[in-house]
């Protein structure tokens, strides 16, 4: 039965999109299997690599193909056939404002695929996003819309489902009361840091992040002992959550913080905002410790509450706090974590011996100098520009004294403690939020108001990589951007081939990563979205086609890069172009006919890298 366009679509247009979130249990039906039990490999709020995991990864049985059915009645507003990111995906719009999501798609069905093959068609494109008339494709709850798959940045089988907001923020799909998904099982605590948040804090006497491990006793994690507290400090966890049946360990997205029994901190990632999803970075210490303690730039606003270091434990001297974090899921299961902080006055001199082993390091807005303690000379001498100021130090331990140094009055050219110089690797300080240009002999770096996550102080270092010039942006260093900076790098001593020769960023372990760049006079000119090397790499070497299956009802080949890595394919017979379909995860493409006729005529496939080397398979068929 055909449906009635205009009366499914009605109650869209009636509706306000910028209505606030709403959670409506019941509304949506549940995209795999409904009705029957599920298991998710993954959830809402989880810790990604440089994001949130903003819905569910529902498990397919370990298999790709089953029928995926719409959570509501809606239409398809936007859709992408891709081998990267959600790979092929959906997206329908709801009468309630709210959008679905589902990814890593094998196909979609036969009306919604023909749709997309003749887009295709005509745009010759065989990456494509379209976002189709709210006519063109209506669905009903509970339509096939689609099947499983294992397509994009997916590590197995599975159906990524997300719910958004009529502000395209993402809500948490289990709050909506799918009774397939079951769990009675509360989150484990794996750790816990205490991180000094001002100049003057200590944990146990020193200024240094400290990892303790939990006890889990009487029903309940607890930190056996006191621990010793100057100033203000923060708690950071590292915890998972295990829904029931399952062994994955997942996220959870609720923390409390109480001191004395009364709560005094609340993080609740109830939604989140993709336009500022990658300050995850900053509300998590390297991808790994949830921060319970708000910091100066972070964008989200799910802590309450959420005025600068809320959150912090701070305890008079000589004195005592009892403090409990409870960790929650969205089912309600509950964990407690107990633990004691003792208030001390500062302490000049300490037994323990500090965990670091850097001569300078840098922490937020300070630096720290540690310095084996070869003389009685307390003090250090720090030179900034023509002016010198003597700094005493913080505290020793029995082998190295600490210095504290404020960056506000000034980047030290260089330091004299315990008859030693040091030159801290810092060059500028590059303010959140703002327009900022920087420029040396080295490079120029164009930083946007929204490149930066926070206030950073840059580091730069020229050098050699195989003869040819390399540049160090903050190498080493935990500083994340959140948005593209430009970069111009000076290569007037280069007198080498720029014939397919483009900016890598080099990793420790060896791999290069294709970024790109510009030549220009003496300057090669890139984007990036990370600190990192960069280097110049020569890439000469054409793609490789390895053809698996190739007839008049099939073109099936194998496609590698050796460097830069594959930038597009085109596939025609007989002139005409063909709808190729990608897996870069097997290397593998394939075609995808459009109509009941065989191939017949000359096949030209032709393969392009990102450093503009072509291959070309040819065949008559």
């Amino acid at each position: 039965m055909k449906l009635n366009r205009l009366a499914l679509l009605l109650p869209i247009f009636l509706l306000s999109l910028t209505a606030a979130a709403q959670i409506e249990k019941g509304y949506y039906k549940f995209p795999i299997k409904p009705g029957q039990r599920n298991y998710l490999s993954g959830n809402m709020s989880e810790i990604r690599p440089n994001h949130f995991h903003t819905g569910i990864d529902i498990k397919t049985d370990g298999r790709e193909g089953l029928p995926v059915y719409a959570a509501a009645d809606g239409y398809v507003y936007r859709m992408k056939v891709s081998s990267f990111g959600y790979g092929n995906v959906l997206y329908l719009r709801h009468p309630n404002g709210q959008y679905t999501l589902y990814g890593h798609l094998k196909d979609f069905n036969s009306q919604i695929e023909d749709y997309m093959w003749a887009q295709m068609q005509k745009a010759e494109d065989n990456n494509l996003e379209i976002y189709p008339d709210s006519l063109a494709l209506p669905v009903r709850k509970g339509d096939i819309i689609a099947y499983s798959g294992n397509t994009g940045s997916s590590g197995g089988p599975h159906l990524h489902f997300e719910i958004r907001d009529s502000k395209d923020r993402a809500l948490d799909p289990l709050k909506f009361g799918f009774r397939e998904i079951e769990d009675s099982t509360p989150p484990t605590l794996r750790s816990i840091a205490i991180t000094p948040l001002t100049i003057d804090s200590r944990i146990n006497g020193k200024f240094e992040r400290t990892v303790l491990q939990p006890a889990f006793r009487g029903n309940q994690f607890v930190i056996d002992g006191n621990v010793e507290i100057t100033g203000k400090v923060g708690i950071e966890i590292s915890a998972y959550d295990k829904l029931d049946g399952v062994y994955n360990q997942n996220g959870f997205p609720h923390f409390e913080v109480f001191q004395e029994g009364i709560k005094t901190f609340d993080v609740n990632v109830d939604r989140v905002d993709f336009n500022i999803g990658r300050f995850l970075l900053t509300h998590t210490h390297q991808n790994r410790y949830t921060k319970l303690y708000t910091t100066a730039y972070n964008q989200f606003d799910f802590y309450s509450p959420d005025s600068l270091y809320s959150g912090a434990i701070e305890v008079a001297a000589d004195s005592s706090k009892a403090v409990t974090v409870r960790l929650e899921d969205v089912y309600g299961n509950t964990s407690n974590l107990e633990m004691t902080f003792k208030g001390e006055p500062v302490q000049h001199e300490i037994s323990g011996y500090s965990a670091s082993k850097k001569t300078l390091d840098y922490e937020d807005n300070w630096l720290i100098v540690r310095a084996q303690k070869l003389d009685s000379q307390n003090l250090a001498t720090f030179y900034i520009d023509d002016l010198m100021m003597e700094v005493m130090m913080s505290y020793e331990d029995p082998r190295f004294r600490t210095y504290i140094w404020d960056m506000d009055y000034g980047i030290p050219d260089s330091i004299d403690v315990c008859n030693e110089i040091l030159y801290p690797k810092v060059q500028q300080k590059i303010p959140f939020g703002k327009e900022y240009y920087y420029s040396d002999n080295n490079c120029t770096i164009n930083f946007e108001k929204e490149s930066l996550l926070e206030t950073i102080f840059l580091n730069i270092e020229s050098g050699r990589y195989n003869s040819r010039p390399s540049l160090e942006i903050n190498e080493g260093r935990e500083d994340y951007l959140r948005e593209e900076i430009e970069v111009s790098m000076d290569v007037t001593d280069y007198k080498g081939s720029r014939e397919k020769v483009h900016i890598y960023q080099h990793y420790s372990n060896g791999y290069k990563r294709f970024v790109g760049g510009e030549w220009n006079d003496g300057k090669i000119t890139f984007k990036t979205k990370n600190f990192g090397t960069f280097v110049l790499v020569q890439d000469d070497t054409a793609p490789s086609i390895s053809p698996i299956r190739v007839n008049s009802s099939e073109l099936r080949f194998s496609i590698r890069d050796n460097l830069s890595g594959i930038k597009s394919f085109e596939a025609r017979v007989d002139g005409k172009w063909v709808i190729m379909r990608y897996e870069h995860k097997n290397g593998v493409i394939w075609s995808q006919k459009t109509d009941a006729g065989p191939f017949k005529g000359k096949l030209e496939l032709k393969l392009t890298d990102n450093a503009g080397n072509i291959s070309v398979f040819t065949r008559n068929l």
